[in-house]
């Protein structure tokens, strides 16, 4: 088992930096160029496969299935007992609005308004209204978002509807997260493949199951509506239930280049989206209620969902309408307005649901007005104890554990036959499937006494174009090579040690010839490539904090995550060397320290060539390390190891004491690790 680099020793080596240094910006012009392109490829993917009706038939119930895997509904959760339970109502100008409560899964309370008129003759069409972000508190005590929007709910049940009104986890009467990534900093979430959205989704699901249980509902003609945040949930539901009949989502979808390029991601929270595994753009989610009747309801001065991706998202579902000749079950409804809950928007979205659940074509007569003092619709006088709203993140998309790792080769490798296929499919499924031309070439090469540098350019993937630092004995053809994998806090604390080296270059630092001699002495014996993934050293992503938040948002959008490209940066870094010092099967040792340890791991899985490794501060568990999406749902970093250790690689795992105590009671008498696993703690200062 070989050792990590001495730190001195590395800082000295990745000095060489970029020939010249980029200007101030480049990483995050180079972070905009391969949004808008991986924007394009996406769109020009969606339905270029379909061509008449029975390509789409063919293929919806795969994409249906895809849908609910995104949000997390993949095993469908059990139906439990709602245990639904009304609390009290409330009467006023006709209309009777119940208080209830039901469960979509134990301890996952859903509160809502049952909105019913008083005097009612047999089943009537129901409504599932779902709230958007109308916060609603009274002396710090949370109302709902249900009572912001009661005024639609009354307008249904004086209009021939009954209309159940549920709240969200985020605003409802027990307040759960939709902003864990980017507020709560919880990107592990992407790890668990989880999103609020899958929770809003299964309980909209219950929701028709309720009103499905109610005397008062005709269960075969229900619709669903909502604006902004209901806008979305309202696609949700339609998508994946048909029970949905009609549905209405008003300001709750636009294009994927409206989110990445235009930046509207910047201003959702994360109960918006889909975890984007195979890539769709929002036309596909808005397809999935084809044939049936959908009226797309926006305003036109929209900041968060543009009149342009609006647009396009109706113009291309409309090519899936018109395969079933339904045309007339499609609209497009724009009015003029901000992002608010205007008049003009709910006579529209009424009149719409009226033709199509009630066979109505009479104008609005009445306006939408809300008839109770908010406090009135409020269902519980104490929060329940066992509630899990507030938690459910923590369950509500299964995980692989930590209790059954492999202990011998044979069925670790079979773990790997499985579980390497489905990492490659549904973590990295972003990753490119038609590579670019890796196109190395050598920028520049020095030697003193035995030991040359040489400098080399590679395309990992458009339009980045990475550096590596290549040393070793001089004139020798390498039998193997070790990579060593920077992150940010090692290439920003580098020298240029080698700038004396490189004279035509400028580093704007003076060479040290003393940290070269140290380099020259280790590299005598050895040949080590130095390579820095996108967004580390010469493409850094934005210091500001808010910023490189909002471009690992816009890696989500596209089905990907930064750690995941990252990897794939790794990868192309090996090809590239074997490419430049053509030796096809060259093999390698690989080191990184931190996050890159995570990379560095999981790009292994996909190299036949990989003799050793040497992990410094690797997490023993997925939720502290960096976000590939799914990855909780496949393996944990433990069962990667052993993994690997089936496949005959050395692993050396050097942690900070508290990961070290974990990964030694993890690996406790597996005879596996034993013979392939040395763990050791790391005294260094660098934690």
């Amino acid at each position: 088992m070989r050792y990590l680099i001495p730190l001195g020793v590395l800082l000295v080596v990745c000095s060489l930096g970029f020939a010249v240094e980029p200007a101030a910006g480049d990483g995050d012009r180079l972070a905009e160029i391969y949004f808008a392109n991986q924007t394009a490829e996406i769109t020009n993917q969606t339905f270029a496969e379909i061509n008449s009706l029975s390509d789409w038939t063919e293929r919806r119930d795969q994409y249906h299935d895809q849908l609910l895997e995104m949000l997390g509904l993949d095993p469908f959760p059990e139906r439990t007992p709602l245990n639904a339970t009304i609390t009290g109502s409330v009467e006023n100008d006709g209309v009777i609005a119940e208080r209830l409560q039901f469960q979509s899964s134990p301890g996952l309370y859903v509160t809502g308004n049952f909105y019913r008129p008083t005097k009612q003759e047999g089943p009537l069409p129901a409504i599932l209204y779902v709230c958007g972000h109308g916060r609603v508190k009274r002396n710090g005590v949370s109302l709902g978002n249900k009572t912001h929007y009661q005024h639609h709910g009354a307008w249904f049940a004086r209009n021939g509807y009954v209309c159940l009104t549920i709240d969200t986890i985020q605003l409802g009467e027990i307040e759960g997260i939709h902003h864990g990534t980017y507020r709560e900093k919880m990107w592990w979430w992407n790890n668990r493949g989880y999103t609020p959205a899958g929770v809003e989704a299964w309980n909209c699901v219950r929701a028709l199951d309720y009103l499905q249980s109610r005397d008062e509902v005709d269960g075969d003609r229900i619709g669903v509506t909502g604006r902004s945040g209901g806008g979305a949930y309202s696609w949700w539901i339609a998508a994946i239930d048909e029970r949905i009949k009609v549905a209405v989502p008003v300001a709750g979808i636009t294009s994927l280049k409206n989110h990445v390029v235009d930046g509207c991601v910047e201003g959702h929270c994360d109960c918006m989206y889909m975890v984007n595994t195979y890539r769709w753009d929002y036309p596909m989610v808005a397809a999935l209620v084809a044939p049936r009747p959908l009226l797309i309801s926006n305003t036109d001065k929209d900041r968060i969902f543009p009149l342009d991706g609006v647009v396009d998202v109706y113009t291309r579902t409309r090519k899936i309408y018109e395969l079933y000749g339904a045309n007339d079950k499609l609209g497009l409804h724009i009015t003029e307005g901000p992002h608010k809950d205007t008049q003009e928007l709910r006579v529209h979205a009424f009149r719409w649901l009226n033709r199509y659940l009630r066979d109505d074509e009479s104008l609005i007569t009445s306006a939408a007005t809300p008839l109770f003092d908010q406090e009135d619709l409020k269902v519980f006088t104490e929060l329940p104890s066992d509630e899990n709203v507030t938690s459910i993140h923590e369950t509500f998309v299964p995980a692989v554990g930590t209790d059954n790792l492999p202990t011998a080769v044979a069925p670790a490798r079979k773990l790997d036959e499985t579980t390497t296929r489905l990492i490659r499919q549904k973590c990295f499924g972003g990753w490119p499937t038609v590579e670019d031309n890796i196109n190395t070439s050598l920028v520049a090469k020095a030697s003193r006494a035995n030991t040359s540098v040489r400098v080399i350019d590679f395309t990992s993937q458009s339009p980045y174009r990475l550096r590596m630092y290549l040393v070793g004995p001089k004139d020798t053809k390498p039998s193997s090579l070790t990579l060593r994998v920077l992150n940010q806090t090692e290439w920003s604390t580098t020298l240029a040690g080698l700038a004396n080296l490189v004279p035509n270059y400028t580093f704007g630092v003076q060479p040290d010839t003393n940290e070269w001699e140290t380099i020259d002495a280790l590299a005598k014996t050895e040949n080590i490539a130095f390579v820095a993934p996108r967004g580390i050293g010469p493409t850094e992503w934005s210091a500001d904090a808010r910023k490189r938040t909002q471009i690992r948002r816009r890696f989500m959008q596209l089905g990907q995550t930064a750690a995941g490209m990252q990897t794939y940066d790794i990868l192309r870094a090996t090809i590239a060397l074997q490419d430049f010092l053509k030796i096809p099967e060259l093999p390698f040792s690989l080191e990184a320290r931190n996050e890159g340890a995570s990379w560095v791991l999981f790009a292994s899985l996909f190299m036949k060539n990989v003799r050793s490794l040497a992990l410094t501060d690797l997490s023993p568990r997925n939720r502290d390390a960096p976000d590939f999406l799914n990855i909780s749902r496949l393996a944990e970093p433990p069962q990667i190891v052993l993994m690997q250790a089936a496949r005959g690689t050395a692993v050396q795992i050097r942690n900070r004491s508290e990961w070290t105590q974990q990964w030694r009671a993890l690996l406790a008498d597996n005879a596996l690790a034993k013979e392939a696993v040395r763990l050791q703690p790391n005294t260094t200062d660098e934690n």
